[in-house]
């Protein structure tokens, strides 16, 4: 039933975008439902223009739907007008203010344009919630942002709270092992490294620039100069514009 609603407003916004929506249609709440998939939708299709369509007309019908305002949001945030995306996620947290996911996209959005200290305040809200069930990613971009506001304490216990959710997330052991090694505990950061390593072996990821030059930094600790050449073999190799084998090179006698 759900699909064909959605089937039957993708028709009307397609084919009559200006047409009021039925009085049948505003009596049912499912119509609000359906013009926010459909938004979301069109939305991942990248098509802007007809997303607004379905958003406005979610609001026509119920002007407290935090997930339309939340489209916009995304909407105009694809569209780059951070003003009123900004704007329309105001208005969706307004609605819901302890919604973690509104938080977290909201963030995630003031991450974008470098406003860490406020996206920080965001993220943090967006992991309160135990039951998101996106908390272990909002943890490790909360850990991401504190890095970015030098708090290594707070980043290392989201990395940690990260990891403590999903063992497996792969940017999260790498931050903390990034986090570790900065504080001088060699030991801890060799075991995360080590996990990481793990999961490059099993080709379930790959290394990139900043694991590479981590690799690098740990070898050289470790007296182990092969490794450490290996390593930065590669990452010159690979990513020879990176900020990492700038340091490199700048590190290499």
């Amino acid at each position: 039933m759900k699909g064909y609603l959605i089937l039957l407003i993708s028709l009307l916004i397609t084919g009559c975008a200006g047409q009021q929506v039925s009085t049948a249609e505003q009596d049912s709440p499912k119509a609000v439902q359906a013009y926010n998939s459909l938004g979301m939708q069109y939305l991942r299709r990248g098509d802007t223009g007809n997303a607004k369509l379905a958003f406005q007309r979610s609001i026509e019908l119920d002007s407290g739907s935090a997930q339309a305002y939340n489209g916009l949001a995304m909407v105009f945030q694809l569209e780059e007008d951070a003003t009123l995306a900004e704007n329309y996620f105001k208005k969706a947290i307004k609605v819901e203010p302890d919604s973690a996911m509104l938080h977290n996209n909201y963030g995630a959005f003031l991450f974008s344009l470098k406003r860490y200290p406020e996206a920080c305040k965001q993220l943090a809200r967006a992991t309160e919630d135990p039951f998101y069930n996106q908390r272990s990613q909002a943890f490790e971009n909360l850990g991401r942002c504190y890095l970015l506001i030098d708090r290594l304490d707070a980043a290392e216990h989201a990395f940690k709270r990260s990891l403590t959710l999903n063992p497996k997330r792969p940017l999260a052991i790498l931050q903390l092992c990034d986090v570790m090694l900065q504080k001088d505990d060699l030991e801890a950061a060799v075991n995360l490294f080590d996990q990481y390593s793990a999961m490059v072996d099993a080709k379930q990821i790959q290394h990139n620039a900043q694991s590479l030059w981590l690799g690098v930094q740990i070898s050289r600790l470790e007296k182990n100069g092969v490794d450490a050449a290996t390593y930065g073999l590669i990452l010159k190799n690979l990513f020879p514009d990176s900020e990492e084998y700038q340091q490199y090179k700048e590190s290499t006698p």
